[in-house]
């Protein structure tokens, strides 16, 4: 009997651990998520989503509500009338009479009103799912800016690391040159200030890496995340730029001194070029017109269609609330009995009714008001469409531009590079001064930085490109998805239900 209920306990414990594993996505230690495992994670543990589903459970539930008036309304009743009086020459008198009713009513004809309130739930039950795709698409958008806003993010915090790095180079160079002589203490100090600014910034831009992957956990939903790290994408290929720079002869001041070959074409000695923040990028571009992007909108979105089918709702509720003033014919049978004094009374009975009871002022305001929320329905259609028309127009003109500026910014980098190395390479043996070199390091820096701003800033706006027109997703929860879950829920909970009563019933067969 123990190991029986062991089991019993053991199997109401899994169930139970099943059920939260299906709910949530966790996180696991050390590991390496993708864009669509963070869309996935956060299309699972959406509080936002699960609610969504709730709703299109209400409104199926309300379709069949509105469906029961075509079903038969069975009444049953049972009752004791205890009756006390004087009667002549007896003294008082008490007497129980019991009865019993049963009925059965069918709803025959109600010209229309049920069928218009049948086929409002219906649209109605279409526009929740409709909102549930809306639900869906800003998941995956707002997973989307999170994503990237880390991957610009953690490049920022490898440009300032690397900065930091050439000013410690340049700070160690400088020391050098001032204790042969060759430079003066002014450059020493600046060198040590522009090394201190550096680690400064680097504090800043791990700051900003650290928030940016809490607001990533935000996205998806999960508290508590324990350390992971996240993938390229094909669009933002992050390149691990902690490359540590060559220090090689610092310590040797002698060599420091000397002179290169051909001092004419010095460059930085420490390959700067390795340091670039991003490599390989994939420059793709977008492949519709905004012609075309406006017309996979109209196909596409959601939220339109969830506002076209409130409008057939609301067309079918005006026609159900001006159908109120017709009376309802209605069928029904019922049986009775009853015990007076000892005789029973029982019969059968059949009969047609043809019935209507509304307010005329309350009709017709609710007319009104059926008609006000129908054309409030087209006025936010109208809107939308609007709208719909120049968020594209907007999402579009952005992206484009930044097509138009990646490849530049990327020359940009390249310039300022060589420059960095020329200028570095004419410090080294004299022929420049440190002002012309910091500006040159600075210049190469902003460089960096704005080409990783502009890299965030075109998946960003291609994303909300993406979700303004609704473009399907490689991740993503569909309302048939949701669906087939719940009827593979309900199977396992039948076979769960099902095991659990042989366990009761074994347990009881022990007993005895």
């Amino acid at each position: 009997m123990k190991i029986v209920r062991f089991f019993l306990l053991l199997f109401l414990f899994l169930t139970v651990l099943k059920a939260d594993a299906i709910q949530d996505i966790k996180i696991e230690e050390n590991a390496s998520l993708g864009l669509n495992d963070c869309i996935k994670i956060a299309l699972n543990n959406s509080p936002v989503i699960k609610r969504y589903i709730l709703n299109m459970n209400i409104a199926s539930s309300n379709v069949g509500m509105a469906k029961s008036a075509y079903f038969p309304t069975i009444g049953v009743g049972v009752s004791y009338d205890q009756r006390m009086g004087r009667r002549r020459h007896a003294g008082y008198d008490t007497r129980t009479l019991p009865g019993f009713d049963a009925s059965l009513s069918q709803l025959l004809w109600d010209f229309g009103k049920t069928m218009a309130d049948v086929r409002m739930e219906k649209f109605n039950k279409i526009a929740a799912e409709f909102d549930f795709d809306e639900g869906v698409l800003t998941t995956i958008f707002n997973v989307k800016l999170k994503y990237y806003g880390v991957l610009a993010a953690k490049s920022l915090m490898e440009v300032a690391r690397l900065n930091v790095q050439m000013n410690e180079r340049n700070y160690q160079r400088t020391q050098a040159y001032y204790e042969e002589g060759i430079r003066s203490k002014i450059d020493v100090v600046n060198a040590e200030a522009n090394l201190s600014d550096s680690k400064i910034s680097l504090v800043q831009a791990e700051n900003t890496y650290k928030n940016a992957i809490v607001e990533l956990n935000n996205s998806m939903y999960v508290a508590y995340a324990p350390e992971y790290s996240i993938q390229n994408t094909e669009t933002f290929n992050l390149n691990n730029p902690y490359v540590p720079m060559s220090l090689r002869n610092i310590d040797n001041y002698s060599k420091l001194l000397e002179l290169p070959p051909d001092v004419t074409n010095a460059v930085y000695s420490t390959s700067v070029e390795k340091s670039n923040v991003l490599k390989d990028y994939i420059f793709q571009k977008y492949p519709y017109t905004f012609e075309k992007s406006v017309s996979i909108a109209k196909e596409n979105r959601p939220d339109l269609k969830a506002l076209n089918a409130t409008v057939k709702a609301m067309r079918q509720n005006v026609l159900y609330t001006k159908r109120m003033y017709l009376p309802e014919l209605s069928g029904g049978v019922g049986y009775s009995y009853s015990n007076n004094r000892g005789y029973y009374d029982s019969g059968m009975s059949v009969g047609l009714s043809l019935s209507s009871n509304f307010n005329i002022k309350q009709v017709k305001h609710q007319v009104d008001i059926a008609n006000s929320n129908l054309l409030l329905a087209k006025t936010e259609v109208d809107l939308l469409n609007q709208n719909l028309y120049f968020d594209i127009q907007s999402a579009y003109v952005d992206m484009i531009q930044l097509e138009k500026q990646i490849p530049l910014l990327e020359t940009k980098v390249r310039q300022t590079l060589e420059n960095l190395e020329l200028a570095d390479g004419r410090y080294e043996v004299g022929l420049g001064d440190y002002i012309q070199l910091q500006d040159a390091r600075m210049n190469y820096n902003n460089a960096q930085s704005s080409y990783v701003q502009a890299i965030y800033n075109y998946n960003v706006a291609r994303a909300t490109l993406e979700r303004e027109i609704a473009l399907p997703q490689v991740e993503t929860l569909t309302v048939e998805d949701v669906k087939d879950y719940q009827k593979e829920e309900l199977k396992q909970d039948k076979k769960d239900q099902k095991t659990l009563k042989k366990l009761k019933k074994n347990s009881k067969k022990e007993n005895v």
